[in-house]
C-alpha cells in the first residue's frame, strides 16, 4: 500500500470527496484538459475542449442553484440523463453540496424509476424524456420529500439562475464537511436476476480510492501519451458502475475524456482518436470480425493471408523473448496491422476492456498487432473494480491480478469472494441484505471465477444472482402483473437444437409435460398460465400466446426496455447497438427460447408454443394495444401484428 500511495493516483487517496478532484485540478492548472465535446452546431467531426477552470466555474454555479432550491447535506437528487457534459456537471454539483447522487439511464423503464424514487426518496430530480418527466412529476404527489423536478434538456440554466444571488462560500462550506465515509451515489445495477435491485451505496472515498489504485495499476501505459495529452472514449454508460469508475479514472489520472456524440462508437473513435478506449470484448470481437470479413470479401488468399497475419501477432504477444525472427515476421504484416490500428483511431497507446470476456487469443492478438488490452473486473459492490491486468503483468484472457490491498478467495462452489480495498457502504435502507452479502469478512460477489497460482483471476460468469436482487410484487408499467405459476413436474426431456429462423423469429421444438395436473384447468387458463409464467423473468414485459384460429400455438412477446440494456452491457455488446438490434440477437433468442421450453412443460401437447416473435418495443396504452387496466387488447394486437403471426406459421410450413 506504501508505494501504491506514490503512484500516479496517488494524490486522489488524501481528498476528502469526489468534488475535490475538480477543484484541486482547477487550482494546480485551470487550463488543464478535464473533457471533450462536440462542438454545437458542428457536424460531429469537431470536439471541443473543456479546462479544468471552466468546468469548475459551471460545477460551482449548478451547485449553488441546488443549495438555493433547498438540496439538503445528505438528501438524494435523482439523475435520468444521456452521457453528456450535462451528465458530469450535475454529478460533481451534487457531490460539491455533499447530497447523493442517484443515477439512471436514459432507457430505464418507467417502473425502475419509480422503484429508485420510492427507495431512496430524492429531494431533487434532473431528467431526460417526456417518459420519465411524466413518471417522476406523478410522484411528487406521493412522495412530499421530492420537491423540485427539472428537465435535462433544457441544460442547467434554470438551476443555475436559482442560485445566482448566492456566494460560492455556500457551496466551500459543503465541500469543507464532505468526510470520505459520506455516501456518494447510490447504483441500480441492472439485471436479468430481476427487475428489482436494491441500491448500492458508494463512498466518496470508496470511489476515489478504487479510480487511483486502478491508474496507479494502469498508469505507466498511459503515462507514454505525455503530460496532459492522453484523451479517452468510452463505451460504457456513466449510470452504471464501469462507466462511474471510468469517468472517475480518467479524472484521477489526468486523462482527457470525450463526453457526447452522435452515432455509431467506432465513428466516433476515428474521430476523436483517443490514446485510451474504455469498452467491453464485443466491441474487439466486432473489429477483428470486421477486418476478417473485408479480407473474406476480397479472397480466399486474402482470408488466408489475415490468418497467417493473426497467428503471427499472437505468437509475437506471446512470445516471452522477442527476437530478430519474431520482430520480422510480425513486421511482414504490420500493413495488416495498421488496418486494425486504423480503426481503432490509429493513436490507441490502452485498451481497458472492462468485464473481462475477451478469448486469449484475440487478446493476445490485440497485444500482437500494438494494441494492448487490459481486461480489468468488478462490481458495484467493489466500486466498480477488484481485480486488472497490468503492462508487464498480464496474462491473456484473465482480468489481472486483484488490486492493491484486496484479497480473492475462491470458495468451494466457485464463487469468488473480496476482501480488503473499497467496498460498497451497503445496500440502501436495508442493512440485513448488507449482512448477509459478507461471509466472515468477505464479500460474496457471485461471480463464478478462477485464480491460478500467480494470482491472475479468470471469470466464468455467475454461480447465482446478484446479491442486491429483492422481490418485489407488482409491476409500473403496463402489460400485466408478473408472477410465477407453478410448474407441472416433467420427466427431463432431451434439450431440443436450437434453431434459429429469422433476426427474431425462433422456432421452438415441442416440449411436453410426462405427467397431467390433478385438477382440470380449461384452455384459457392454462393459456394465461403459461403467460404469466413467461412475464415472471425479468426480461419478459408481455405475452400474448396465439391458439384459436391456428395449427398451433404461437406467441408473440415483448421484453422491458432498461432489462435490455443490461442484457446488452453483461453480454458485452456495443454501447451503440439499437434495442431492435439487441431483440434480434441470436443469444437473447435462444435464452428466450430456452424459458418458452421450460414453459411448454406447464400446458399439454396443443398448447405448446413452437414458434414465437419477439418485440423489442412494449405495447402500451397510447397504442391503443393495452386497456387502462393494463390488460392487452388482444383483438387489437392481432390485427396489428398479422403479418409477423403469420410469418411464423409460414416459417413452420417452410421447415
Amino acid at each position: 500500500m506504501g508505494e501504491a500511495s506514490v503512484g500516479p493516483g496517488g494524490w486522489a487517496r488524501g481528498l476528502s470527496g469526489l468534488s475535490d478532484l475538480v477543484y484541486e485540478m482547477a487550482t494546480d492548472d485551470a487550463h488543464a484538459e478535464l473533457f471533450s465535446v462536440p462542438e454545437e452546431g458542428g457536424r460531429g467531426d469537431r470536439w471541443a475542449r473543456v479546462s479544468a477552470g471552466a468546468f469548475a466555474t459551471d460545477v460551482t454555479a449548478v451547485a449553488k442553484g441546488l443549495v438555493a432550491a433547498g438540496v439538503g447535506e445528505g438528501d438524494r437528487v435523482l439523475l435520468v440523463c444521456s452521457d453528456r457534459l450535462d451528465w458530469v456537471r450535475m454529478a460533481f454539483a451534487v457531490w460539491s453540496v455533499r447530497a447523493v447522487l442517484v443515477p439512471l439511464p436514459v432507457s430505464a423503464s418507467p417502473e425502475r424509476v419509480v422503484h429508485a424514487v420510492r427507495q431512496t426518496r430524492p429531494a431533487a430530480a434532473v431528467v431526460e424524456g417526456e417518459r420519465a418527466l411524466r413518471v417522476v412529476t406523478a410522484l411528487q404527489r406521493e412522495l412530499p420529500d421530492l420537491g423540485r423536478v427539472w428537465r435535462c434538456e433544457a441544460g442547467s440554466g434554470e438551476i443555475v439562475s436559482l442560485g445566482a444571488y448566492m456566494d460560492a462560500s455556500s457551496v466551500r462550506f459543503r465541500r469543507d464537511a464532505t468526510a470520505p465515509e459520506d455516501a456518494a451515489v447510490v447504483l441500480y445495477p441492472m439485471s436479468t436476476a430481476s427487475r428489482w435491485m436494491r441500491g448500492v451505496a458508494l463512498s466518496h472515498g470508496a470511489l476515489l480510492s478504487a479510480a487511483a489504485d486502478l491508474v496507479d495499476r494502469l498508469g505507466p501505459q498511459v503515462a507514454g501519451s505525455g503530460s496532459g495529452q492522453a484523451s479517452a472514449l468510452a463505451d460504457v454508460s456513466l449510470s452504471q458502475f464501469q462507466g462511474l469508475a471510468s469517468l472517475v479514472a480518467c479524472v484521477v489520472g489526468r486523462v482527457r475524456l470525450g463526453l457526447g456524440g452522435s452515432g455509431r462508437f467506432l465513428e466516433r473513435v476515428r474521430v476523436v482518436r483517443p490514446s485510451v478506449l474504455v469498452c467491453g470484448s464485443s466491441l474487439l470481437e466486432e473489429v477483428f470480425e470486421g477486418e476478417r470479413g473485408s479480407a473474406r470479401s476480397t479472397g480466399w488468399d486474402s482470408l488466408g493471408t489475415f490468418n497467417s497475419a493473426v497467428e503471427a501477432a499472437v505468437q509475437f504477444d506471446r512470445s516471452p523473448k522477442k527476437g530478430a525472427w519474431q520482430r520480422l515476421s510480425r513486421s511482414m504484416y504490420d500493413w495488416q496491422f495498421a488496418k486494425v490500428r486504423e480503426v481503432l483511431g490509429d493513436r490507441v497507446r490502452l485498451v481497458v476492456c472492462w468485464g473481462g470476456g475477451l478469448s486469449d487469443r484475440l487478446d493476445s492478438f490485440y497485444g500482437g498487432v500494438g494494441v494492448p488490452v487490459m481486461q480489468v473486473f468488478g462490481t458495484a459492490e467493489t466500486a466498480g473494480v477488484f481485480a486488472a491486468n497490468a503492462v508487464g503483468a498480464r496474462v491473456p484472457g484473465s482480468v489481472g491480478r486483484a488490486l492493491e490491498g484486496r484479497e480473492v478467495w475462491v470458495s468451494r462452489e466457485g464463487e469468488a469472494h473480496v476482501r480488503g480495498g473499497a467496498v460498497f457502504s451497503g445496500y440502501w435502507g436495508d442493512g440485513e441484505a448488507t449482512s448477509s452479502a459478507f461471509r466472515e469478512g468477505w464479500l460474496a460477489t457471485g461471480v463464478a471465477a478462477s485464480v491460478d497460482g500467480d494470482g491472475f483471476v479468470s471469470v466464468r460468469g455467475r454461480v447465482r444472482p446478484q446479491a442486491s436482487v429483492v422481490e418485489v410484487p407488482g409491476r409500473f408499467s403496463v402489460g400485466g402483473r408478473g408472477g410465477a405459476v407453478a410448474a407441472v413436474e416433467a420427466a427431463p426431456d432431451p434439450e431440443p437444437e436450437v434453431e434459429v429462423v429469422a433476426e427474431a423469429d425462433v422456432a421452438v421444438t415441442e416440449a411436453l409435460p410426462a405427467l397431467v395436473e390433478p385438477e382440470v384447468r380449461s384452455d384459457a387458463e392454462l393459456v394465461a398460465g403459461f403467460e404469466a409464467r413467461l412475464r415472471s423473468h425479468p426480461l419478459i414485459s408481455q405475452v400474448l400466446v396465439i391458439v384459436e384460429g391456428r395449427p398451433f400455438a404461437s406467441a408473440l412477446i415483448t421484453l422491458v426496455r432498461d432489462q435490455l440494456e443490461y442484457w446488452r452491457l453483461v453480454n458485452g455488446r456495443p454501447l451503440s447497438m439499437a434495442p431492435e438490434e439487441i431483440a434480434g440477437d441470436r443469444d437473447l433468442l435462444r435464452e428466450v427460447q430456452g424459458l418458452v421450453y421450460e414453459a411448454n412443460r406447464s400446458v399439454p401437447r396443443h398448447l405448446a408454443v413452437r414458434s414465437f416473435h419477439v418485440l423489442a418495443e412494449e405495447f402500451t396504452v397510447q397504442s391503443g394495444l393495452v386497456h387502462p387496466s393494463g390488460e392487452l387488447r388482444s383483438d387489437a394486437v392481432l390485427r396489428a401484428f398479422s403479418e409477423e403471426i403469420d410469418g411464423l406459421y409460414r416459417v413452420r410450413r417452410d421447415q
